[in-house]
C-alpha cells in the first residue's frame, strides 16, 4: 500500500490522540469525514496500522520501578527462555537482539523487592544486567514520512 501525503496527514493525527473522531481529524488534513474513515480502514486492512492501544501510568497503578534489563542466555536456554517470557507479568516489551547480550526487556515493578524475584527467575536463563529506568526523555515518538 501506498502511504501518500493524506495518508500520513491521517497518520500524524492518529499519532498524536488515536481516539480523534475522523471528522475531527478529516478538519485538520481536509478530507470528509467518510473519505478519512476510507482511508484509515484499507491502511489498517493493509497492516499499516495495527492497533490502537492505551496508554497507562505505571506508577498510579503500583509500579515504582521502570527498568530495563538485558539477558546474555546460558547455552541451551534461549529457546526455553523465549518460550516463557510472554508468562512474566512484568516485562512490557521483549526484543532479541544482535551483540553480546540475546534478548533486552523494559519491565514494571512494585519496588526493588519485586527486581530481585524477578532477577532471581531470570538468572536460571541467563546472565543479567539490569539498568533502573529514572526518567522518560523521548516518550512514544511519532513515526515520520521518509
Amino acid at each position: 500500500m501506498m502511504v501518500d501525503k493524506l495518508n500520513w496527514a491521517i497518520l500524524q493525527e492518529l499519532q498524536k490522540d488515536a481516539r480523534a473522531s475522523f471528522s475531527e481529524i478529516g478538519r485538520k488534513v481536509g478530507l470528509s469525514s467518510p473519505a478519512v474513515a476510507e482511508r484509515v480502514k484499507k491502511m489498517e486492512d493493509a497492516g499499516v496500522i495495527n492497533s490502537y492501544k492505551v496508554n497507562i501510568s505505571h506508577q498510579k497503578t503500583g509500579y515504582q520501578l521502570r527498568a530495563v534489563i538485558t539477558l546474555r542466555a546460558f547455552t541451551g536456554r534461549l529457546k526455553a527462555f523465549l518460550e516463557t517470557v510472554s508468562s512474566f507479568k512484568e516485562v512490557l516489551n521483549c526484543y532479541r537482539i544482535t551483540g553480546n547480550e540475546n534478548i533486552i526487556m523494559e519491565v514494571i515493578l512494585k519496588d526493588q523487592v519485586h527486581l530481585e524475584k524477578l532477577i532471581d527467575q531470570l538468572i536460571t536463563y541467563g546472565e543479567t544486567r539490569t539498568h533502573i529506568i529514572l526518567s522518560k526523555v523521548v516518550d512514544d515518538a511519532p513515526i515520520l514520512p521518509r
